[in-house]
């Protein structure tokens, strides 16, 4: 507690005499008081005073010295700062730290801006190039049908008003059944066969492809399948699996679902249906291959029946005209044809015997000639 007191009054000490830097004075020459009793502040020394200046004053104050200070207000405090932190331009310190460029006339760059990016807008959006092999779908707000666009430079009006969809009408697409799996239909004669197929399609009408069917791809699907199992019902199963019915179950699917995706103004046209894989069933295959095989050579060896057949006809046809040639010259001279046909007759049953005859006087009428040739075709015997 001693401490304390020795510390105040060595305080008290230091302080009297010399003006308080708030106004007041302390110690020896200080003001009177005022007529209430009260301290009358002394007013505040410019540079050249004596007193020092107040620490929390700002510069820029009016009246009095030319250098006074005055303490800010919340209207200079609210005045440089904004939305974004404390504003740092401007001499004053209360300007906009950004501001956009003026035109000559001090007008604002402002309007013509959004002038150009709203007429880009339009025109990118109002203008549409439709190539040769194309159609456009013109639709209000992305739903409601307009018009259809042909080929060419169009104009509409700009989205989202107005929306266009772009469609290759010309192309030729294709869609492939069976590939993924097998597939099983059943024959006329009640058989399984594994079938793949190719659907070759495109759009005539691109309206009511768009808005007639939800889904035109599953559609074309499922009437392709129908059109399919209608057709293998009418043949039997090895004119489907031999190709020998397939021409006629290809044509008789292209015409059905022609006629089915009509009746549903669908906008598709079939363009053609091929027949890619036709196989029995997987279980059965190797039995199917082993009838096959066997139905295969039947049919070999009945061909070459029928080829030896038609070597005898011919044979035949040939012995007939010959004989019509040698009765022809017998009629125009009788004797001469029978002793010719009866020397050429003796001719050719006399060259296969082993034996012969001689008719000529002087003659043995038996030589041995077989053995004489079969004995000089005989090799020699050793010793002899």
């Amino acid at each position: 507690m001693r401490i304390l007191t020795g510390i105040t009054e060595r305080i008290g000490l230091a302080m009297a005499g010399k003006r308080s830097p708030w106004g007041g004075s302390g110690g020896e020459g200080e003001p009177p008081a005022g007529a209430d009793g009260q301290e009358t502040p002394a007013p505040t020394e410019g540079p050249t005073g004596d007193g020092p200046r107040n620490p929390w004053a700002q510069g820029g104050g009016t009246g009095g010295s030319g250098d006074g200070r005055r303490s800010a207000n919340i209207e200079d405090i609210f005045k440089r700062r904004g939305p974004g932190g404390p504003r740092r331009g401007g001499s004053g310190g209360g300007g906009p730290g950004f501001r956009l460029p003026t035109r000559p006339g001090g007008k604002s760059w402002l309007p013509l801006v959004l002038g150009g990016v709203a007429g880009l807008w339009i025109v990118f959006t109002s203008t549409h190039q439709v190539q040769p092999k194309e159609q456009g779908i013109v639709t209000w707000f992305g739903g409601v049908y307009s018009r259809t666009l042909g080929p060419g430079l169009n104009f509409t009006l700009p989205w989202p008003f107005q929306q266009v969809t772009i469609e290759n009408v010309s192309e030729i697409r294709s869609e492939r059944i069976g590939s993924e799996g097998e597939k099983l239909i059943l024959t006329g004669d009640q058989n399984l066969v594994d079938l793949s197929y190719l659907i070759r399609w495109n759009i005539k009408d691109l309206k009511q492809f768009t808005f007639q069917l939800d889904d035109p791809g599953l559609t074309l699907r499922e009437v392709a399948e129908s059109a399919m199992r209608a057709s293998v019902a009418e043949q039997e199963l090895d004119s489907v699996v031999s190709g020998a019915g397939r021409a006629e179950v290809e044509g008789r699917v292209q015409r059905r679902m022609q006629a089915v995706l009509d009746a549903y103004r669908s906008g598709i046209a079939i363009q053609g249906v091929a027949v890619e894989r036709a196989d029995p069933p997987t279980k059965v295959i190797e039995a199917f291959k082993a009838v096959s095989a066997a139905e295969q050579e039947s049919d070999a060896m009945r061909n070459r029946a029928r080829a030896y057949a038609q070597q005898i006809l011919a044979r035949a046809q040939g012995d007939a005209a010959a004989f019509d040639q040698i009765y022809a010259q017998y009629k125009l001279a009788p004797e001469v044809t029978r002793r010719r046909l009866y020397y050429e007759t003796i001719e050719s049953v006399l060259s296969k015997t082993n034996k012969t005859i001689v008719g000529a006087d002087g003659v043995v009428p038996y030589l041995p000639l077989p053995e004489v040739r079969r004995r000089a075709q005989q090799p020699p015997v050793e010793g002899q």
